[in-house]
């Protein structure tokens, strides 16, 4: 079931191609990874996909009564204005103790609800910022470069998350992300973008395209050896437990 199909997008800005002929969908319950280098397009092709910017050709479709949760790159909060996880949770309009409950639970922090949000590290915000994304259980969780300034362990730990929130809520997720080793051991398929799709496919055929080595160097082999060692050792345990 596609969930959203965009056709044929390009976007310029000042004479400047952003993005050029865009084809893409996103079907339920995948995990999608766009990945690409700096000023690649990746991020606009995000907010292109939510609504936020028009492209100048081309067609989005939605499935009706989509519903979309947005993890941001960043987000700043003025450190010292008082505000709890679960008053920032409550921003625009309030929400049930439940459902915010809910959703820090989903996210991995069901006890963050009274604590300051300027005393959060890193890796507790993104959670806060993931469980805002889902309180609504979207169809779609979009997240742009979201686990920037973890370190490696907090940023597997942040996947690891996001696919639990994935087999709880039934969601499909579409990330932009630069960190090849994760998106390689996370991801269904994967989306080599520079302003137009150089490849796309399983993270395996994505990895030995020419273009992708063009893009990354050779020296992301490592990245595919720690992807191919994650799942081996996931199959021998999934045979084990059998």
């Amino acid at each position: 079931m596609t969930l959203i199909r965009a056709e044929n997008i390009s976007l310029s800005y000042g004479g400047h191609h952003v993005l050029q002929d865009v084809d893409l969908q996103l079907q339920k319950g995948e995990i999608v990874t766009i990945v690409g280098p700096n000023g690649s397009g990746k991020s606009t092709l995000l907010r292109v996909l939510l609504g936020a910017l028009r492209p100048q050709t081309g067609r989005i479709t939605r499935q009706q009564d989509l519903r979309i949760g947005y993890v941001p790159q960043r987000l700043h909060i003025d450190p010292t204005l008082p505000m709890t996880v679960t008053r920032f949770l409550n921003l625009p309009h309030r929400i049930e103790k439940q459902a915010a409950l809910r959703a820090l639970t989903a996210a991995g922090v069901p006890n963050l609800g009274g604590r300051q949000m300027s005393d959060l590290s890193g890796g507790q915000f993104q959670r806060v910022l993931l469980a805002r994304a889902i309180l609504e259980r979207p169809d779609i969780l979009m997240l742009d470069e979201a686990t920037q300034g973890l370190d490696q362990p907090g940023s597997a730990a942040f996947y690891q998350q996001i696919d639990d929130v994935r087999r709880e809520i039934g969601c499909a997720v579409l990330m932009v992300s630069h960190e090849l080793h994760v998106v390689m051991s996370a991801s269904d398929r994967v989306i080599c973008l520079n302003r137009h799709i150089c490849c796309e496919g399983t993270p395996e055929v994505v990895s030995a395209a020419p273009a992708y080595r063009e893009l990354f160097g050779t020296g992301t082999g490592g990245a595919l050896a720690l992807y191919r060692h994650d799942h081996d050792h996931h199959h021998h345990h999934q045979e084990a437990a059998e």
